[in-house]
């Protein structure tokens, strides 16, 4: 099959989308299919080069100012990427990730020529909304006109998908979708990998460690982490490691400072993916307070590491972390529910061992290579029904 994916975000920017986009192409690629990417440009002119081994149409962008690494083309310019790039590839299906610029200049131009499209919604208008100083009043009427955008362009796909149940139960209530997982390279993220030399980078202590990986941005609630951090260490001792940048990076290193626990935090910064599966095994928790995920990957990771997730009730979390069986599942906001659930598991390694072989367990159905699986079955599908004018 000849596959063109649509990608507002990609690789190297640094989020759950563009890092499932990425290894969806290269994993196609491994599979023998014709594979290319056409998404935001790294500079204001055009592209069209091979970025990390896959074919990829740039269009012409700008940077975005709140969001770091993040960049978007003028609609002009998007739509006549789209142009270019499918009368070059002529592709037999298209799959867009979101409902962007790029994305929707590709559904609306694939729309018209009659070539058969597939659309996996990552979106949610949590992401964005915070970023408004508005009341939650004014967020809410965003929030309602930021869906209404998505439905308009998301009708354009013949198929729908979310990463998990929750996610497509959200999008219910606007268009009908299909959940498949994002997947998780179970041979590159393992329990066998080994991130001891970390430790001598970092200065990461030789003590139980809690690990929290991801975007520094006000929905990852990383502060919630560190002010819970704060009881745990008033019980027994441990050592927390932030891997990650973002907009609340040096914020939270201040409230370390002030919460006076800075001795105990590490600030990895951004991790290379060279040595990120290393990182989750010297951990012996993972936690996570976001409170917008429609799946977490860096959950999955730590999930094929072997560890214990100690995670926000929130969105889809609680699809992946069973409470009392492969972690706890903690109120967002509850400094002291947090604590509680970190203290028990660095006092309790029995139990730690017990609920990490459980995450590897529950982690297994999520295997890329039966997701990859998956999308090749429905690529197969609508492009059979297109040619039989369906």
């Amino acid at each position: 099959m000849k596959i063109l994916i649509a990608a507002d975000t990609y690789y190297p920017q640094v989020n759950g989308a563009s890092y499932f986009t990425h290894r969806l192409a290269q994993s196609l690629k491994a599979k023998g299919h014709s594979v290319a990417v056409i998404c935001a440009s790294t500079k204001i002119t055009r592209e069209h080069n091979v970025r990390d081994g896959i074919d990829t149409y740039g269009a012409p962008s700008l940077p975005v100012g709140f969001y770091h690494n993040f960049r978007n083309p003028l609609p002009i310019f998007a739509n006549i990427e789209a142009r270019r790039t499918l009368e070059e590839f002529e592709p037999d299906i298209i799959h867009a990730q979101m409902h962007f610029l790029v994305s929707r200049a590709v559904l609306k131009r694939a729309k018209k020529l009659g070539i058969p499209a597939i659309a996996t919604n990552h979106f949610m208008p949590e992401n964005l909304v915070h970023y408004l100083p508005l009341p939650k009043s004014g967020q809410k009427i965003v929030s309602d006109v930021l869906w209404w955008d998505c439905t308009r362009v998301l009708k354009n796909a013949r198929l729908i998908t979310a990463p998990t149940k929750t996610a497509a139960d959200m999008m219910h209530k606007h268009l009908r979708a299909i959940p498949v997982s994002n997947g998780i390279d179970l041979k590159r993220f393992n329990p066998e990998n080994n991130g001891e030399y970390l430790r001598e980078r970092y200065n990461i202590p030789n003590k139980t460690i809690l690990l929290s990986v991801g975007r520094l941005d006000q929905e990852k609630k990383v502060d919630d982490i560190l002010r819970a951090f704060k009881k745990t260490l008033l019980e027994v001792d441990a050592h927390l490691v932030i891997a990650g940048n973002g907009t609340e990076k040096q914020a939270l290193i201040s409230l370390a400072k002030e919460l006076q626990i800075e001795k105990n935090v590490t600030f990895a910064g951004f991790v290379p993916d060279v040595d990120l599966p290393n990182l989750y095994s010297i951990a012996d928790i993972f936690v996570a307070a976001g409170v917008a995920e429609l799946q977490c990957i860096v959950a999955m990771e730590a999930m094929a590491t072997k560890l214990p997730v100690i995670a926000v009730n929130a969105v889809a979390l609680p699809e992946l972390v069973r409470d009392g069986e492969n972690g706890f599942l903690f109120e967002s906001g509850d400094a002291q529910q947090l604590a509680d659930k970190m203290t028990t598991l660095i006092r309790n390694e029995a139990l730690c061992s017990e609920m990490g072989a459980k995450s590897l367990e529950i982690i297994s159905a999520h295997d890329i290579t039966k997701v990859i699986a998956q999308f090749e079955e429905l690529y197969q599908k609508l492009i059979d029904q297109s040619a039989a004018g369906k």
